[in-house]
């Protein structure tokens, strides 16, 4: 029993680095997951690499990953880590400009339940098979406070998510979330609620964030201090903000970013991929759900 206790106690150990094994440390290699000490650790992208990953060879039998440098979460690591929350604030900038060149084209796009009530024919809206509204919403802004505010936000947690994720695991958070705000603010919003803006998918690079965050064992209260504002905002009286979209993204940006990166290695697309197609299946139920209490 003692030797099994000792055997125990020396497994709960914290690592050393490879490199200096005398030498106990936290931090682990973002490629290969070796452990490295202060002494070895070269900056990246997103957290540090040991030094012969940082020279693109890590020594470790995976030759050929070495020509292909990967993120935290398993996607490639790429020349502008920034190109895919650039286009996504782009559009939304086209969208709003489109919005004040032709006024109408507003309430084409916004996330609506049914306008006007039955027996009212005919309607408009995601009850009258206008599916389309819950993406065009996530791009759609009025007021100028409103995009400038989303953009910012968007510039200053996706550029560093997307660097972290890779584009392709980044664009499925973002949209997954933008999703999830829309089918909780078709659910739960009165059905002539006009709802629109990039908020919700914000909201999941929020969640996401934070899971990266913690997953690196990076400093978590700049990023909480900065979600708790926004959830005091959010709730705050005669702030005229969509709380269900907000909250919707927020939990699916969690779940999804956690599946981003805590999968593992070895199953790392099917968990992560899976698990954003889980969450898109709950879309879509809580969409049909919603759709026949209003038809």
């Amino acid at each position: 029993m003692e030797h099994a206790a000792g055997s125990s106690q020396e497994a709960q150990r914290v690592p050393g680095c490879y490199r200096h094994p005398d030498r106990e440390t936290g931090i682990r290699c973002t490629r290969c997951e070796r452990p490295i000490c202060p002494e070895c650790m070269v900056n990246a992208s997103v957290g540090f690499q040991c030094p012969e990953c940082a020279r693109g060879d890590s020594g470790t039998g995976h030759a050929p990953a070495a020509s292909r440098p990967r993120t935290v979460a398993g996607g490639t690591v790429t020349a502008d880590p920034r190109l895919c929350t650039k286009i996504l604030i782009g559009l939304n900038v086209a969208v709003f400009i489109a919005v004040h060149v032709r006024p109408s084209l507003l309430h084409d796009l916004t996330l609506i339940g049914v306008w006007p009530p039955a027996p009212f024919k005919p309607t408009m809206g995601v009850a009258d098979g206008e599916w389309y509204r819950m993406v065009t919403s996530m791009f759609t802004h009025q007021e100028i406070w409103h995009i400038g505010f989303n953009m910012l936000s968007l510039w200053w947690l996706g550029g560093p998510l997307e660097a972290a994720l890779g584009r392709a695991r980044y664009l499925t958070v973002y949209f997954v979330s933008g999703l999830a705000g829309s089918a909780l603010a078709y659910l739960l919003a009165p059905p002539n609620t006009e709802t629109l803006g990039a908020s919700g998918a914000i909201f999941g690079l929020f969640g996401a964030t934070a899971v990266l965050m913690r997953r690196l064992n990076y400093d978590m209260r700049p990023i909480v201090a900065l979600l708790v504002i926004n959830l005091i905002f959010t709730f705050s009286p005669g702030m005229n903000i969509s709380w269900q979209a907000h909250i919707g993204g927020l939990v699916a940006g969690v779940v999804t970013g956690y599946a981003m990166v805590h999968a593992p290695r070895e199953r790392r697309a099917l968990v992560q991929y899976g698990t954003s197609a889980l969450v898109l299946a709950v879309v879509v139920v809580v969409a049909l759900l919603r759709t026949a209490q209003l038809t």
